[in-house]
């Protein structure tokens, strides 16, 4: 699809967020367009059924169904199969970083932390869906440096009960932190402080 598509569709089914990973969803992307979502297995959602802006704020609706056969099953815990629950806030983190991006941010992603993560629940292997629902608190794009920062809180449904709420989970775009050269050594193959304008 196009960019001007891109930043109007308000849907995405999981090939779009597959391309998306692997930097093909947009034919014509602009310059420092570098954001991705994790490929699966670690992709944590199977499709974003609402993502809407409305100025500096927004919402994120987004589902992933539940396989009996996944990754983090076999091996979270053995004799005890229960999805990490680091996986969903990892999910919101996912979801606000698209959610930059689609919204004109410019850049590679990075989740920035959260407030407070409150867990009532799990998620087993006979569950069917996990559903994520997103409030963008605040959109921001930072014009001396072209960074891009949401802030948004999350709740957390498996089949339809709530199992976990997210306070104020932060992801942000930054231009010239990507490493596409991996496993070259390169100037940004190595980690540390980001150095940032926010």
């Amino acid at each position: 699809m196009q960019y001007s598509e891109f930043i109007k569709k308000e849907s995405f089914e999981l090939d779009d967020l597959i391309a998306f990973a692997y930097g093909r969803l947009v034919a014509d992307p602009p310059e420092d367009f570098d954001a991705r979502l994790p490929a699966p297995p670690f992709l944590m959602a199977d499709r974003i059924l609402s993502i809407r802006n409305e100025g500096r704020k927004g919402s994120i609706i987004a589902e992933q169904d539940i396989r009996m056969d996944a990754w983090y099953f076999q091996c979270h815990m053995p004799g005890d199969p229960v999805q990490p629950g680091c996986l969903c806030v990892d999910a919101i983190w996912q979801l606000l970083g698209f959610y930059c991006s689609w919204s004109g941010g410019l850049g590679g992603g990075r989740a920035l932390g959260c407030e407070e993560i409150i867990f009532n629940g799990q998620i087993r292997p006979y569950n069917k869906k996990v559903r994520y629902e997103i409030d963008i608190r605040r959109f921001s794009q930072l014009k001396d440096s072209g960074s891009s920062i949401v802030i948004g809180s999350g709740r957390v449904f498996v089949d339809d009960e709530l199992i976990m709420t997210v306070k104020n989970a932060r992801t942000g775009i930054f231009k010239g932190i990507v490493y596409p050269d991996y496993p070259k050594r390169s100037p940004n193959s190595r980690g540390g402080i980001i150095k940032r304008d926010i």
